[in-house]
């Protein structure tokens, strides 16, 4: 199987999982829980697989965040929520943005369900402790949540590969997102709220890829710099091929046929920024 397949679908279910950052009612229900403000729940719900665990755990398997926005929310939200409260709070917010952006559960997402935890299933967790953190944790009970925990196994499964890649490329996670601006849309000031980086840390960052050639003196990436991501993005693909491999080549295409009205649907709302942190695309 190619890897395009990976990055297809990555395009395809990464929007579902997503509505865990984006949606308004994920963050409602956060503040209903006693945890208010976007970024306690963010690493509450993220970090609760992994509870408890000191803040450079936390820093590792994120890999991109600078250490003080983690220190902020680790270990104190854990005074406000358990871990397993944290879980269960993550996933009724994510079934509440579904529920709201798509309406009634239709008789395809019962399949695209099935299909996605079979995908899920058949992954395996060896060297990815964010996705073997997730992949304890027990299934949700309903379509949609068990939709959306699919999504985020397979997203976390991915994100564990992408950092090993990165890892493996010798760039450090505040080098990637200067590497990312560099060659994308994005602004170094966006990529500094969400990551938490400082001006200061980040043009050193920045002058330390421009002295090994993969960006030049404005932090527009070179042409090694952009073949050093398009590097990165291929091994990625190559190691997130394992569930879709299990899943076979006509299930494979049956599920792509299945979640793109129901991506087309979510991406209606306006709920994903075209443009956002995580990079990821609009499906072609």
């Amino acid at each position: 199987m190619e890897t395009a397949v990976a990055r297809r679908l990555w395009t395809l279910y990464e929007p579902i999982h997503a509505v865990t950052y984006f949606a308004p009612e994920v963050t409602t229900t956060w503040a209903q829980a006693g945890v208010p403000g976007f970024w306690r729940g963010y690493f509450a719900g993220r970090a609760a697989p992994l509870a408890p665990c000191p803040p450079e755990v936390v820093e590792a398997t994120f890999f991109g965040f600078a250490p003080a926005p983690v220190n902020r929310a680790i270990p104190s939200v854990w005074e406000r929520i358990t871990p397993e409260g944290a879980l269960a709070v993550r996933v009724a917010g994510a079934v509440a943005a579904l529920d709201a952006a798509l309406g009634p559960v239709g008789p395809d997402e019962e399949e695209v369900t099935a299909l996605l935890r079979a995908a899920a299933e058949a992954a395996t967790g060896e060297g990815r402790a964010l996705f073997a953190a997730n992949a304890a944790a027990p299934w949700p009970a309903g379509v949609r949540a068990e939709m959306w925990h699919a999504t985020t196994l397979l997203r976390e499964h991915r994100g564990d590969g992408h950092i090993a890649a990165w890892v493996a490329a010798g760039i450090t996670g505040l080098e990637a997102g200067v590497l990312a601006v560099g060659d994308g849309p994005l602004t170094p000031e966006r990529v500094q709220a969400v990551r938490g980086w400082t001006p200061d840390e980040w043009a050193a960052a920045q002058a330390d890829l421009a002295a090994r050639g993969l960006v030049d003196g404005d932090g527009a990436a070179t042409d090694a710099g952009r073949a050093l991501r398009a590097q990165v993005e291929e091994a990625t693909d190559r190691a997130a091929l394992r569930p879709w491999t299990a899943l076979g080549a006509e299930a494979v295409a049956r599920l792509d046929a299945l979640l793109v009205p129901v991506v087309d649907r979510l991406l209606a709302t306006d709920m994903l920024p075209e443009v956002n942190a995580i990079g990821v695309p609009r499906p072609a």
